[in-house]
């Protein structure tokens, strides 16, 4: 089986005791069989180990600091978390926003304490929320880092957690995400009470059929009117488009400018990514959806 490594920090990857070398946003690759039970150690200075057996136990039920993402090309592990050596508290940031006590602190990692008159509720934050601001955001709470954004409600429960660059806050949240593709496609987001309620796409490029895919998609994501992005053969079946996709996640690209993956979750830290392909008329509307074959 190919499996693709892939960590939120950088780290050193050790398959069955031998090096394998440095994973971290950019993919790794190693052919594995989950029979082997091959024991993978990550390794991140100032950290503990994520030690984990690649093994079809792990495969249906990976440990709670990975996820899997299964495609058409393999299996990507993904280290979503390390859980540092140093516990020490070391207070951030507060702030008061009416009866709401907010207090940003490092203790292992970087958490935030959410307390009211009710009670409080403690919240893990990735290393990026370690220099966040603390903002209002209507009825809710805003934390806010040079990349990388929380909206949580009065009670602590995270809305929204996303990398991003906020470019407004209030009431309305809007932010930049990107997608580190070489268009250097963004995800413009604007949310109010935690949920997306408006995405534009943006490109430093020419469009692709991924762009106008990307909008389409994010547009069904979020309940919004998708009319605009369809050719005419497709409109009336645009109130089916939703059911065809299926309850998808979120939205990623794939590795040719037509195509576009829906992330789906099959079971806690476990997800597929399923590819489609879209063809575009000359004037950007799409005139047809079709599921990728043999790629992804």
């Amino acid at each position: 089986m190919r499996v693709y490594f892939l960590s939120e920090k950088p780290c050193y990857l050790k398959a069955a005791g031998l090096p394998v070398g440095t994973v971290d946003g950019f993919e790794r690759t190693a052919e594995l069989d989950p029979a082997d039970n091959v024991l993978l150690e990550f390794l991140c200075p100032g950290h503990h180990p994520v030690v984990c057996t690649f093994s079809e136990q792990f495969l249906f039920s990976p440990p709670e600091d990975i996820r899997l993402y299964f495609t058409k090309r393999g299996v990507a592990v993904y280290v979503a978390a390390f859980r540092p050596v140093d516990t020490a508290l070391r207070p951030l940031a507060q702030e008061r926003i009416g009866d709401i006590l907010c207090t940003l602190y490092r203790q292992g990692g970087v958490q935030l304490s959410v307390q009211t008159g009710e009670g409080f509720q403690i919240v893990d934050l990735g290393d990026e929320f370690a220099g966040a601001k603390i903002y209002p955001a209507g009825d809710d709470i805003l934390l806010e880092a040079p990349s990388a954004f929380c909206i949580l409600d009065r009670n602590g429960t995270v809305l929204t957690k996303s990398e991003g660059t906020v470019s407004e806050r209030g009431r309305i949240v809007t932010a930049d995400i990107p997608f580190h593709d070489s268009l250097g496609h963004i995800a413009r987001c604007s949310y109010e009470g935690g949920k997306l309620t408006a995405c534009s796409i943006l490109t430093s490029e020419s469009p692709t059929a991924a762009t106008y895919a990307l909008a389409l998609f994010e547009t069904v994501l979020i309940g919004g009117d998708v009319l605009p992005f369809l050719a005419e053969n497709l409109l009336e079946k645009a109130s089916a488009l939703g059911e065809y996709l299926g309850p998808f996640r979120s939205v990623v690209l794939g590795n040719r400018p037509e195509e576009v993956g829906l992330v789906y979750e099959v079971r806690p830290r476990v997800f597929e990514v399923r590819y489609f392909c879209v063809t575009l008329e000359e004037d950007g509307k799409i005139s047809n959806i079709r599921p990728a074959e043999g790629i992804g």
